[in-house]
């Protein structure tokens, strides 16, 4: 039984950057993990630990000696290996030699294949301290580290100079050199706190040595630490915190002993839009905003040092005096963009281009405000509202706020439209106008929003295609699949009754003059196609499945998910695994048809019961989807279109289509030309 020791590996650096610390601590502790398997070295449980100097990894119970083997080399065929006399070759004897032994003591190998000469020998397994260095080596060598760097002069690459290496198996040192560093068994605490080395005797001192050492070494620890002080001192303001993840994380991968401490700013900054000091705070400071608990941003803020000070306030104010200039900077640039009014920007974006071959800014927005206006009079939505919010749609992209601050376009085009006196609704649809953002992002809510935000996706996507730019790879520029993916979101999940292919014409209408790619229409379209697939897939809908409804080429999304469900429930039915080969089978005999053009069948035609049984069962059956159909009951009626099932069967077991008589094939032609226009007019089920 082999022996069993915890293992401890530390690396510690300069501080290493905030926002890959997380990926870098992870990626080590599975290349960890790949080495020891990969050498046979069994543990319990490997864990990680990072902190802005050091990542390290612990595996408990890790094997301090691979097992022996027993390990067999194959030589010679034994036809080759012996003369006709018996007598050993020079092959077999020189395969002997090679394993150190005479021929008489080698075994044999048979198989299927044949029988070979073989070796048997116990192979020692080698000590965990001769493996364990260059597991470690391989595993630093292939961290994501995009840009390493030298330091002093030595040669030693990593993603921040490193300058010290705790390296233990046990209680003993692993010896090795890495990063030009000799293994030890020190750490070393918090930079102000503890500078001095600590001494580690066994892999499980290691946490409570650096604790001890002001260094709470576990992130997962120090991430629920920092949560709690921040919601704990929040309360205490009677508020609540703005508790961002991201931000949450890069805070936790700046600090090695969080504190918190409370600050504020001045009552005045709370004029500025509330997004624009969130913002800075989150993103340029590393802030935890306070917000009341009714959402309102307090002036407060929450702030995580890394330092148990004697003087807290001096951190403090350090703190809000950092802040301040930015806050002013915000406030500035919203005093100044109210000088003007939104609309004061149209001429301003006549002489700004959006895309060299499309125009201007000027240009795309009045495309987009007579496209949101002939959407929002299909959708019953105000025509005149929606043209005049297409209009101002990107003139918040001229303030100086969204200048200073581009997450704030939409938002600071919503605060602009209200302090200008616009409608309520047209300033929301600013807003709505980018929605969504993102994947899972919310979607615009007014009929104005839902407007412009569908014409400005559908304008760019023609555009775009239309001057042969469309996207191919990665390469993406202009974000187009984020637009067909917005847009076919809006439409599908409030089943609005628009055509997709008519929108595409009219917009393609308005920028007839500049497109220059043929087929435009029927290119965006199956691109659009193709990442509404890919929003089923992820539902779990099958390709097949989805393929039935989208052989119809239906224009309506909403419509389209209707008929999906359906055909979903159709696929439940017993009868629909048959009837769905049927209309196959109807399919490949109607495109070999060569010449045939389908007309009414003709009852005087019919030769034999079946096929009179079939066409009396369609014209029943017609009788009772139509007015489904007419009602967009797609369940209803492929639930009642089974019951063609043993008609059909017994039609296709009985009758010959492809007779010799051209009159009679040609109105058994026109027969399964009305069956299967039947179920088209759900879907396409040959597809199932």
């Amino acid at each position: 039984m082999t022996d069993k020791q915890d293992l401890l590996f530390e690396l510690g650096t300069e501080e290493l950057p905030p926002l890959a610390l997380n990926r870098l601590s992870r990626a080590l502790a599975d290349e960890f993990t790949a080495g020891l398997k990969e050498a046979s070295l069994d543990f319990s449980e490997l864990s990680f630990y990072a902190t802005p100097r050091r990542l390290a990894i612990k595996a408990s119970n890790c094997d301090t000696r691979q097992a022996d083997r027993e390990i067999m080399r194959r030589g010679p065929a034994v036809q080759a290996a012996f003369s006709d006399s018996g007598e050993p070759t020079k092959a077999a004897e020189g395969f002997a030699r090679s394993c150190g032994t005479t021929v008489d003591q080698l075994s044999r190998d048979k198989s299927d294949k044949g029988e070979w000469l073989a070796f048997k020998m116990l192979e020692k397994g080698k000590s965990a301290q001769e493996l364990l260095p260059a597991i470690a080596e391989r595993a630093l060598n292939r961290l994501p580290i995009p840009k390493r760097m030298r330091w002093g002069n030595s040669d030693a690459q990593f993603v921040r100079p490193a300058h010290w290496l705790l390296f233990m198996l046990g209680e003993k040192v692993v010896p090795c050199e890495l990063l030009g560093i000799s293994a030890g068994q020190q750490t070393f605490g918090h930079r102000f706190h503890h500078p001095q080395a600590i001494t580690i005797s066994s892999p499980n001192e290691y946490l409570s040595s650096l604790r001890d050492g002001h260094v709470i070494a576990d992130p997962a620890e120090r991430r629920a630490l920092i949560r709690q002080q921040v919601s704990e001192a929040a309360e205490s303001l009677n508020g609540s915190a703005d508790m961002d993840e991201e931000l949450l994380d890069e805070v936790n991968a700046l600090v090695e002993w969080p504190v918190p401490i409370v600050a504020g700013f001045e009552d005045k900054f709370l004029e500025v839009p509330h997004e624009a000091l969130i913002y800075t705070m989150k993103k340029n400071q590393k802030y935890f905003p306070v917000m009341t608990h009714s959402g309102q941003l307090m002036n407060h803020f929450i702030t995580i040092a890394n330092i148990e000070s004697s003087n807290p306030d001096v951190i403090r104010d350090g703190n809000e005096r950092v802040v301040r200039p930015r806050l002013a900077d915000a406030m500035f640039f919203w005093q100044q963009d109210g000088k003007k009014k939104l609309e004061d920007h149209l001429e301003t974006m006549k002489s700004v281009v959006f895309q060299q071959k499309l125009g201007s800014m000027y240009e795309k927005s009045a495309r987009v405000s007579a496209l949101a206006s002939e959407i929002a009079r299909l959708i019953q939505g105000d025509e005149a509202l929606a043209r005049r919010a297409g209009m101002l749609s990107r003139c918040d992209l001229m303030t100086e706020m969204v200048g200073e601050f581009a997450e704030m376009q939409g938002i600071m085009g919503r605060y602009q439209a209200l302090r200008d006196g616009e409608p309520e609704e047209l300033a929301i649809a600013m807003d709505e106008f980018y929605m969504p953002r993102f994947s899972g992002d919310q979607l615009p809510q007014t009929k104005t929003g839902i407007a412009i935000s569908l014409a400005e996706k559908i304008d760019t996507l023609v555009g775009i295609f239309g001057i042969g730019m469309k996207p191919s790879g990665d390469k993406d520029p202009f974000a187009l699949r984020r637009s067909a993916l917005g847009a076919l979101r809006i439409l599908k999940e409030y089943q609005l009754e628009l055509d997709l292919h008519d929108l595409l014409k009219k917009a393609i209408e308005q920028l007839s003059s500049q497109i220059s790619e043929p087929d435009v229409q029927e290119q965006v379209y199956e691109f659009m196609l193709n990442r509404l697939r890919g929003i089923y897939t992820e539902t779990g809908i099958s390709s097949e499945t989805f393929m039935a409804v989208a052989a119809r080429r239906p224009g309506n999304i909403g419509d389209f998910d209707q008929r999906l469900k359906a055909v979903l429930e159709f696929q439940q039915l017993p009868e629909a695994e048959a009837l769905a080969a049927a209309n196959k089978r109807i399919g490949n005999i109607l495109k070999k048809a060569t010449g045939f053009n389908p007309s009414e069948p003709r009852e005087s035609l019919f030769q034999q019961t079946e096929e009179i049984a079939l066409n009396d069962r369609i014209n029943e059956m017609t009788e009772l989807v139509t007015p489904m159909l007419l009602s967009g009951d797609y369940q209803g009626t492929l639930k009642a279109l089974a019951g063609l099932r043993e008609p059909v069967d017994t039609f296709f077991d009985e009758v010959m289509v492809m007779t010799d008589d051209e009159t009679i094939k040609a109105n058994r032609l026109s027969l399964l030309t009305r069956l299967q226009h039947l179920f088209l007019q759900v879907a396409d089920i040959s597809h199932l």
